[in-house]
């Protein structure tokens, strides 16, 4: 498990950023505990949503904001013809292999944000058709939009592993900790 962000680090304002968005991607770790690779390839809801492809778009999403405020192209470049491929693991993709290439994007995200002069500094939207042209946002709008994108992949991550198994964000925190869930 990740905690990047020391306690004392928490009460300014990019360490309570880089904590809520901790806190968001604890969510969807945790929904991954104790399943199966094919557990988390499977798609037991409407949607077409997996854990382990969720979990990749998440990991793959902050990268690629991460490196757009450094002005530098995502690792992956996603088009219309293959951006259903960031929303499931491929051939030998793996659920511990994409956990730790997040792992690692965590770590950078940090490190990034802890370096940058000023949240108020701001990096320009990739001239892509959804977002207006010549639009700039701030390290502040990048850490909220993070929060917010991981958040509701989280909640998604609760429906589809209740629905795989019946387990809660409850039950999962506690199997987390090693502790019994009452």
């Amino acid at each position: 498990m990740v905690t990047h962000v020391r306690a004392e680090e928490r009460g300014d304002e990019r360490g309570a950023l880089l904590s809520f968005l901790e806190e968001q991607r604890g969510g969807i770790r945790r929904a991954l505990l104790g399943l199966t690779e094919e557990q988390a390839r499977s798609r037991p809801s409407a949607s077409q949503l997996s854990l382990g492809g969720l979990l990749k778009h998440v990991a793959e999403t902050e990268q690629g904001w991460i490196a757009r405020a450094q002005q530098e192209p995502p690792a992956v470049r996603r088009t219309e013809a293959n951006w259903h491929e960031c929303f499931e693991l491929l051939g030998d993709e793996t659920v511990e292999a994409q956990l730790a290439y997040w792992e690692k994007v965590a770590a950078e995200t940090e490190a990034f944000i802890r370096s940058v002069p000023s949240l108020d500094d701001t990096f320009p939207l990739p001239n892509d058709p959804w977002f207006p042209p010549d639009e700039r946002v701030s390290m502040r709008w990048l850490m909220l939009h993070l929060i917010r994108e991981t958040a509701r992949h989280a909640g998604h991550a609760d429906i589809i592993r209740e629905s795989l198994d019946g387990k809660t964000a409850f039950e999962l925190v506690a199997m987390e900790r090693g502790t019994p869930s009452d």
